[in-house]
């Protein structure tokens, strides 16, 4: 059985509502991301923070996974019924979208919007309703939560078991990203030498001639697609 690792970024849960944050009329353009996404604007205003993550817990609750989710979990399902390690899902996402579509093996590498993490223990439990300045870490009890989401300016997680999995996979599959940050933007060069790479985004992304095969549209046509057409071929 071969072995796949699929990149998935903002592009497919643009479908079941969720805003993006690049794209025209995101939330870059909506609010300074220097104010909620970095380590300094958390010291500077905490509050804010705060109130900009628990807006988008409010928003994750009234959407639900779409096709292009439910593809990717209906693949997973075909490989890892022969081997546990043959399906790697790297989301640079951070909701919970995959999971809720049936995912299991899935990598959140710019960490988790319902989860926090304690400044002072480092526990990270799960979170679904407000979080404030005055919230106890319910391991510690200490008031020092922060959203458990990577920052810019911040290593992102569990670069170690992506690097493997891309080292050793012979598909790559790139889905609606902008292929823009780094590290994921590179993803695709590392993979490019020897594993067969696929872009499925709704327009070409400016490392377009990386990928062995293309095809673009909205997620919920073109994942679907390419799912039975892989599937196909393992039957």
């Amino acid at each position: 059985m071969e072995r796949i690792v699929i990149l998935t970024g903002a592009g497919i849960s643009r479908e079941s509502g969720l805003d993006t944050f690049r794209d025209e009329g995101g939330i870059w353009s909506q609010v300074r991301l220097e104010d909620v996404c970095t380590p300094e604007g958390f010291m500077r205003n905490p509050e804010m923070v705060d109130d900009f993550y628990n807006r988008r817990r409010l928003e994750l609750k009234n959407v639900t996974p779409n096709a292009a989710h439910s593809a990717l979990a209906e693949l997973e399902k075909a490989y890892g019924e022969n081997r546990d390690d043959a399906f790697l899902l790297v989301t640079q996402n951070i909701d919970d979208l995959h999971e809720r579509a049936g995912s299991g093996n899935v990598v959140h590498m710019h960490g988790e919007l319902l989860h926090l993490r304690c400044l002072a223990c480092g526990a990270t439990p799960k979170w679904e309703g407000p979080c404030t300045r005055e919230t106890p870490c319910p391991e510690c009890g200490e008031k020092t939560l922060r959203p458990n989401v990577v920052w810019f300016g911040e290593m992102p997680l569990h670069m170690e078991r992506i690097m493997q999995a891309i080292g050793l996979c012979d598909i790559f599959v790139a889905i609606g990203t902008s292929a823009t940050v780094y590290p994921a933007a590179g993803f695709a060069e590392q993979a490019a030498d020897h594993a067969h790479t696929v872009e499925l985004n709704l327009v070409p992304t400016g490392n377009a001639e990386l990928f062995d095969e293309v095809s673009y549209g909205p997620a919920t046509q073109v994942v679907p697609r390419f799912v039975r057409d892989r599937l196909a071929a393992q039957a």
